[in-house]
């Protein structure tokens, strides 16, 4: 099970941290560097890092996956220690929604290798991939509401308290997460205790032929070695729409290694619009992770979506 705790922390991406008061805004400010354009721009830097804090778009974004109809193109590669293929899975999938419920039809699908073994996906990679974009069976009754959403892992045992903690990961990191060994307190990025690690800025630039402020976090280049290990985002980058401050775009990698552990995980995700929803278009994954006494995996995805429907 420690093993899923760690693949399901490794592959999501994340919100910045949790609500709260507009005092650890003020704070960050302070430290954060503004680029000449953005000082030119009369940015309320306050106002901003507090609409990062309280963001719940890229939530938003994938839980109206879960309420819309899409087609997805997956290619999924596991690899060897030399980069080469040991298994692979590409198809095209229609995800459809009908009555309040979803299934999926795999309109097409090649494999290779040992992808599956007894009809079931045969990596940690692919299953939680599996987990974001593929639909098993009829599911009824979601939706994509996001406020006032409260997680814990209060009576969640098995694979489900593991889907909560990856939840809390995802969208919470300034919240430290109970049950995962070595790392729990590392990811509180925007504690007094990590945050001294990091670097802060703002920029503006053009993503996706958008006008956005991009926010950036990175480890600072003074630390010491001790200080270095303590690091596990190496960097965070997020596009910001100007106007609407949804997320258009955000890239992060992260890396750590413990006796149990390590992990070296690259992330893109890309966001579009259907009508008034925003939903991710293109998930790109690469990484190499290792448990003790199970066998590393390296793999390589890309998810393309398209085609949304009511």
């Amino acid at each position: 099970m420690k093993r899923a705790i760690l693949f399901l922390l490794l592959l999501q991406p994340i919100v910045l941290w949790a609500q709260t008061d507009t005092s650890e805004a003020v704070t960050l400010s302070k430290v954060t560097t503004l680029s000449e354009v953005v000082i030119r721009s009369d940015l309320n830097v306050v106002k901003f890092l507090q609409q990062i804090k309280e963001d719940t778009t890229f939530y938003k974004a994938f839980k109206n996956l879960r309420v819309l109809g899409f087609t997805s193109l997956n290619d999924i590669k596991m690899l060897d220690k030399k980069g080469r293929i040991d298994a692979s899975l590409e198809s095209r999938t229609r995800q459809n929604r009908s009555g309040g419920c979803r299934t999926m039809d795999v309109l097409e699908e090649k494999t290779t290798g040992n992808m599956y073994r007894n009809g079931s996906l045969n990596y940690y990679t692919a299953n939680l991939y599996a987990s974001l974009f593929f639909t098993q069976g009829r599911v009824c009754g979601e939706n994509n509401i996001v406020q006032g959403i409260e997680r814990s892992l209060q009576g969640k045992s098995g694979m489900e308290k593991h889907k909560e903690q990856l939840k809390m990961l995802f969208f919470n990191p300034g919240k430290r997460i109970p049950g995962i060994p070595f790392i729990g307190d590392k990811i509180d990025i925007f504690s007094p205790d990590v945050s001294r690690l990091y670097h802060f800025s703002i920029d503006a630039e053009m993503m996706q032929g958008q006008d956005c402020y991009v926010f950036r976090i990175t480890p600072r280049e003074d630390l010491s070695s001790s200080q270095r290990n303590e690091i596990v985002f190496d960097n965070i980058t997020t596009w910001f729409n100007a106007k609407t401050m949804e997320i258009v775009a955000r890239n992060y990698d992260l890396s750590f290694n413990t006796p149990a552990y390590d992990f070296d995980v690259h992330m893109e995700v890309q966001m579009t619009h259907f009508g008034e929803y925003l939903v991710p278009a293109v998930l790109r994954y690469k990484g190499n992770w290792d448990v003790a006494f199970k066998k590393r995996e390296r793999g390589v995805f890309t998810a393309t979506l398209f085609d949304f429907r009511k």
